[in-house]
């Protein structure tokens, strides 16, 4: 467990304003981040069939939550990690063509999270999926992206600071973009979250890409990435600096997912070459699924971000150690 205490935290907003505060955070930038993408609404399983690969295998040493049901003897149901397969087999299955595509509330249970301010084992996030060409496999494609997710969130920060001058957190007013391996050129002896650090802290806010792939230097990835959904070529994370605690707070992690050649590729960079027996990499390496875009946007993150919060504790309802809750009581951290 580990656990800042900002010093003289004042949360500014009593609970009832925050959730007050977090109820219009959530149903605005949903309604905005999908018509600026064109994205339909749609319902997502919480649970997915262990046999189907559709489960997301974050960094292949986290296990999902996993039960058995009367109705399906014998097999497997995995609590999702992240519904990053799910959403490109759904937009073929439900017809969506190009340049259209999907948002979910995704609701999920991580029981291996290290906790912290920033993480909790229950993740609320926005999963989104959206049709491309294949020419447009392109960083540009990525970049004009992720400058739409940056517009909506400066939007939202400004309604809300209508409704909640006092207790707005302030963003920067521009998304830098750098490589994970232009981090590990310019600062070689830190770890890869402390060159996060250093960058979000100098930029602000930041877009870090190419997350996945051994880097020239050290040999070793800057962070993990499954194998089969993310191009490790043409993915990032969005993440800003964040004052309150003095540490980088990443928002999303999204990406140009992976074709048929590339996803073949990381598969045997990452020793997984079995997973090509399941069914949705099957149809992936036949061409039969879209070329496609997608990502996730951490909702309880996002509200902590605009309201300037502490702890995610303070914008979602979870378990969390009993020494971490009265830490933070006894510093004014108002945990739901």
């Amino acid at each position: 467990m580990s656990l800042i205490i900002p010093k003289d935290y004042d949360p500014k907003l009593s609970i009832r304003d925050t959730e007050a505060a977090i109820r219009f955070i959530r149903e605005t930038f949903q309604d905005e981040f999908g018509q600026e993408l064109h994205l339909q609404r749609m319902s997502a399983p919480m649970f997915v069939d262990k046999s189907t690969g559709l489960n997301d295998n974050l960094n292949g040493i986290e296990k999902p939550v996993s039960f058995d049901m009367k109705g399906m003897p014998g097999e497997t149901i995995e609590v999702v990690h992240s519904l990053a397969k799910w959403k490109r087999l759904a937009l073929k299955k439900y017809g969506f063509g190009l340049h259209e595509g999907l948002y979910t509330n995704m609701n999920a249970i991580r029981k291996d999270e290290d906790l912290d301010n920033f993480h909790s084992i229950y993740v609320d996030q926005w999963d989104w999926e959206k049709i491309i060409t294949k020419e447009e496999r392109t960083e540009q494609t990525l970049k004009a992206t992720v400058r739409q997710i940056f517009k909506v969130i400066k939007r939202i920060e400004k309604e809300l600071w209508y409704l909640y001058p006092d207790a707005v957190y302030q963003l920067p007013d521009d998304i830098h973009f750098v490589t994970t391996q232009e981090l590990e050129d310019r600062w070689p002896d830190l770890t890869p979250m402390e060159r996060e650090d250093k960058i979000a802290k100098e930029m602000g806010a930041v877009f870090v890409m190419k997350i996945g792939d051994k880097l020239k230097r050290s040999g070793k990835p800057h962070d993990g990435r499954a194998p089969d959904y993310d191009d490790w070529s043409l993915n990032g994370d969005i993440i800003f600096w964040y004052k309150p605690l003095q540490k980088k707070l990443e928002i999303s992690s999204m990406g140009i997912r992976v074709s048929p050649e590339s996803m073949k590729y990381q598969l045997e960079q990452a020793g997984a070459t079995d997973r090509e027996k399941l069914p949705f990499h099957r149809m992936l390496l036949n061409g039969e699924l879209p070329y496609t875009i997608g990502g996730g946007i951490g909702q309880s993150r996002l509200c902590m971000l605009l309201l300037g919060k502490a702890h995610v504790g303070e914008v979602q309802a979870s378990i969390w150690p009993k020494e971490m809750l009265k830490k933070c009581e006894a510093a004014h951290i108002q945990i739901l």
